[in-house]
Parts: C-alpha cells; sequence; structure tokens
C-alpha cells in the first residue's frame, strides 16, 4: 500500500478547499489559475506554509499584535475552556471574565466611556452602535436625527448597516447596495491626494470643515452621529493632518451630533497610545473595538458607550433587545484580558511610542527619494506606502496597470508579506517587532519597488 506523503495530504487539504470553500475578498479565478497557499503555522512576526517562512508585516489583517503562537495565550484558553465551555450573557447572566474584561476595557479608554457591550467581530461593534445611536435619539425624543455622516475612503465593516457606512463603492454596487437618505460621506482627510497646494494644517481644517457642509446641508436636527476611523486603514492608511480631529469633535459638539471612534484597527496600541484617540487629540462618544482586543487568537469584539449615552438607554428600565449568542463569550473574553495582560507586562505600547514606532517611521519614511514613492505615511506602527506616477503633479498609477499588486509579489517572494490596495502599500506588522526585522522590510521594500521600477522604464 502507497504510504501518504505530506505533499498528497497538502494536495488533499487544497483540492478540499477550491471545491468547497467561498474564500471573503477573494477572485475565484485565483483559486482556478492556482491551488490556495496553505499557511500551516506561525511564530513571533513570521508564518509558514508549504515550507516557506514569511516576515507578516500586516500582523495578518492588522491584528496579530502580540505576535503569533503564544503559548501563555493557548494555555488560558484551554483553561477556560475546560472550565467553562460556553455560556450566554443574557438575562443578567455572566462569567468569570467578561466582568473583569469590561473593567480592563473601561480602565484604559477615555474616561467618560465605562460601559462595554460584547459581539464578535468589527463589524458586529459597529452594527452594534449604530443600533444604539438610533435608541439613544429616539429615547431623547429626536427620531429625526437618523443620518450618520461617514467618509470616502471608509471602511467599517462587511455587515448591510456597517457596508452603507464604507467609501468603497464596489462593496455597494456588487450587491445592490445604495447609501440612500440615511448615510451622508464627507471627504476623507487625504492630504496627498486631495490637499492640492494647502499645507496639511490648511488642509485638515478643509476636510473636517466638509463635514460641517454635510451637517448643516442635512440640517443638524436630522444628524445622529459622525462616523470615522482615526486612520482610515482598510483603503490606504489615511493618517490625517493634526488639525484634523480636534475640529471635526468641535463641529460635532456645537450641532449636537455624536462622534463614533472606529477603533477596529488603531486600538489597543497600534499608534503608540492605547486608544488613537489620545494620538490626536480627540474624544469620542462610542468607539468600535475589535482586532487588538485578543491579537485576533479567538474572535471578540466590543462596542465602549460613554456615561451620558448609557444614562439614557439604561434609564428607560427596560430590556435591551439586542445581542449574539455568543456575546460575552467566556474562552474569547478569558484569551482578550490575557492578550492585555502581555500589553502590559512586556510594556508594548509604551515601547511603540518611544522606539519601535519612530523607527519604523523612519525606515519607511527613506522609501520617500524612491522615484515611484510619492509619500510614507506613519503613526505608531501602522504605514501606507503612497505610489505615484508623476512625484511632481501627484499623479497615480491607473488601478488596472495593479502596481501595488506588482509590488507586492516581488516583496513576498523575498520573504515579506504587506498590504497592496490600490496605489498604495499598507504595513501593520506586530508589535514585537524588532529594528532587524524593520530594516529587513524596509530593505525589501526598495528591493521590490527597484523590481518594478525597472520593468516600467
Amino acid at each position: 500500500m502507497a504510504q501518504t506523503t505530506n505533499e498528497d495530504i497538502l494536495t488533499q487539504i487544497q483540492d478540499a478547499d477550491r471545491a468547497h470553500h467561498l474564500h471573503p475578498f477573494t477572485d475565484p479565478g485565483a483559486l482556478r489559475s492556482a491551488p490556495p497557499f496553505v499557511i500551516e503555522s506561525a511564530e513571533g512576526c513570521y508564518v509558514t506554509g508549504q515550507n516557506i517562512r514569511l516576515l507578516d508585516a500586516m500582523a495578518g489583517l492588522g491584528c496579530v499584535n502580540v505576535g503569533y503562537g503564544r503559548k501563555e495565550i493557548a494555555a488560558v484558553a484551554a483553561d477556560a475552556m475546560e472550565r467553562l465551555a460556553y455560556y450566554h450573557s443574557f438575562a443578567a447572566v455572566s462569567n468569570p471574565y467578561a466582568g473583569p474584561l469590561a473593567a480592563k476595557i473601561a480602565e484604559y479608554a477615555p474616561a467618560h466611556m465605562n460601559k462595554v457591550f460584547f459581539a464578535n467581530s468589527g463589524s458586529e461593534a459597529n452594527e452594534t452602535l449604530i443600533k444604539l445611536v438610533r435608541l439613544y435619539w429616539r429615547l431623547k425624543g429626536q427620531e429625526s436625527k437618523r443620518i450618520i455622516i461617514s467618509r470616502d475612503y471608509a471602511y467599517h465593516g462587511s455587515t448591510i448597516a456597517t457596508t452603507l457606512l464604507n467609501g468603497n463603492k464596489a462593496m455597494l454596487d456588487d450587491f445592490g447596495l445604495k447609501a440612500g437618505k440615511d448615510v451622508i460621506h464627507a471627504m476623507a482627510p487625504f492630504w496627498y491626494r486631495l490637499g492640492g497646494d494647502m499645507s496639511r494644517e490648511e488642509f485638515g481644517l478643509h476636510a473636517a470643515r466638509h463635514v460641517e457642509a454635510k451637517i448643516l446641508e442635512a440640517g443638524p436636527e436630522n444628524v445622529a452621529a459622525f462616523w470615522g476611523e482615526p486612520i482610515q486603514g482598510t483603503l490606504g492608511a489615511v493618517v490625517p493632518p493634526e488639525t484634523y480631529w480636534p475640529e471635526v469633535e468641535r463641529i460635532c459638539r456645537k450641532y449636537d451630533v455624536l462622534l463614533v471612534a472606529d477603533e477596529v484597527v488603531t486600538g489597543f496600541g497600534r499608534t503608540g497610545n492605547w486608544f488613537a484617540q489620545e494620538t490626536f487629540g480627540f474624544k469620542a462618544d462610542m468607539m468600535a473595538l475589535a482586532k487588538g482586543l485578543s491579537s485576533a487568537y479567538l474572535p471578540i469584539s466590543a462596542a465602549v458607550i460613554s456615561d451620558e449615552i448609557v444614562s439614557v438607554i439604561e434609564g428607560r428600565e427596560a430590556v435591551l433587545q439586542h445581542g449574539f449568542t455568543t456575546s460575552g463569550h467566556p474562552v474569547t473574553a478569558a484569551v482578550a484580558l490575557k492578550n492585555i495582560e502581555i500589553l502590559e507586562s512586556e510594556n508594548l505600547v509604551g515601547q511603540i511610542a518611544a522606539d519601535t514606532g519612530p523607527y519604523f517611521a523612519r525606515a519607511l519614511k527613506s522609501l520617500e527619494d524612491h522615484p515611484l514613492v510619492g509619500e510614507a505615511r506613519v503613526s505608531g506602527l501602522m504605514a501606507g506606502i503612497e505610489l505615484a506616477k508623476d512625484k511632481t503633479t501627484r499623479e497615480q498609477f491607473p488601478l488596472d496597470v495593479a502596481i501595488c499588486e506588482h509590488i507586492g509579489q516581488a516583496a513576498l517572494m523575498r520573504g515579506l508579506i504587506i498590504r497592496p490596495v490600490g496605489n498604495v502599500l499598507v504595513l501593520c506588522p506586530p508589535f514585537i517587532i524588532n529594528h532587524g526585522e524593520i530594516d529587513f522590510i524596509a530593505k525589501t521594500l526598495r528591493e521590490a519597488l527597484d523590481d518594478i521600477y525597472a520593468q516600467l522604464a
């Protein structure tokens, strides 16, 4: 009898995947032309698949913040699962981990945010907040306040409601979705593409005042909330000018519009502070958290709500008609607590602020002298390298040239994972990355850029 080899097992896995697995955000043609690349193991900043080891400068999808292969997290998960594999949190029931996790989040959150609702993904956290915004204004007797202002280049999730907030037209068109009268999009604080002759500071105020113009156009009495990622990550790592967020907050307060911070990517240290609100100098009324909450070791998210909003919602003394089967799941909550403990004990957030963040910024900023690089935007351990066909005019490459994809592939062939997005190379490495690994990222990116530039020339 023929012996089954590792190659046979891999082929069986790939065949099953191609036949039965509907992949998210994947062109099916890619799977017809080649089998899926199977990631089999990971440790630290590296993933390994099919005997190939790669430095993951995206930390998965900007989420494996404490790095891969943490045995202490696996041990906590096993212990929690043996102790209490599952129980719900409906009808005033809790478990040994959900309450302490909510308290830990409140400890680091802005002082006026002390109530936490648990869900399973960033999409669900944002969806929860959409419903709570509606409930809040209805209980205040202002039911006309239903409009949400989002932004171009926004990404807030993949449910129907959160997709409507997105600034990615393709995500709406495929499913026949239209934002409609209850969602309005303002301009993004994308200085490189939209700033023209303005300084960054001038453009930050200009972009914020576009939000004000949208509020006035709709009527402040009709606008419920402004929704924004502190850094617009998914569609290009758009780091706003320093003037932007304080002005947005001032405008929201002026017109009695709730300010919702989508900190799914930036929360728990990505920018060198526990929350990016501190980095950019503003305070939201609500925020959505997910990826960094558990470093994606298990799915969990949180909607964090201000004391004032909670007082209105809980003050009616009625059941909150919202929840998920696995809200506050004991095992995921235990894992999230351990993840935060690692962030604390290893001072990973402080390390980003004082050491790895500045080093990362210098390394990527050094690429700005390359003929293909328009600018390198960096905040903490989050970066977007903007490519330019003409650096003087900031003209972009046509998307059908797929310049980013070619550079991403050239980097991958050298052992580096980055994320190509349109004309931007996005990076969100694990918090444990060291100087040598950052040097490798910069060196590999330069080589990949050189390769593609030579082909263009």
